[in-house]
């Protein structure tokens, strides 16, 4: 494949908002799904959707930790997509507020 087409590609995974904030969120620290799901208050069937997508695009990976799955960032390949990133505010905030609710399953 040539560039423009993995580029066109690319971009279109990072036009869509909840794809863009996930990678945003992962640039962070490593999440499982329980917490995007939380942060995001989207569906895990539709938060599991858009992580196959960027893991079958190779931007993220999973790890097992126990019974859950950890999703982190694997962009070092990826300049496009570090570059975007650098412009995307940091989600620090949003995962503070999740923590500070003490809502979520214990998945760690």
């Amino acid at each position: 494949m040539d560039l423009i087409y993995n580029m066109a590609e690319t971009f279109k995974l990072l036009g869509d908002k909840s794809r863009l904030t996930i990678l945003a969120l992962l640039r962070e620290k490593d999440m499982c799904v329980c917490d995007i799901v939380d942060i995001l208050e989207m569906s895990q069937p539709s938060i599991s959707q858009h992580l196959r997508k960027l893991k079958d695009a190779g931007l993220v990976r999973e790890s097992r930790k126990g019974q859950w799955i950890y999703y982190s960032l694997t962009i070092d390949d990826a300049p496009i997509v570090k570059d975007v990133l650098k412009h995307i505010p940091s989600q620090q905030p949003k995962i503070d507020e999740l923590q500070a609710k003490a809502t979520k399953i214990a998945c760690d």
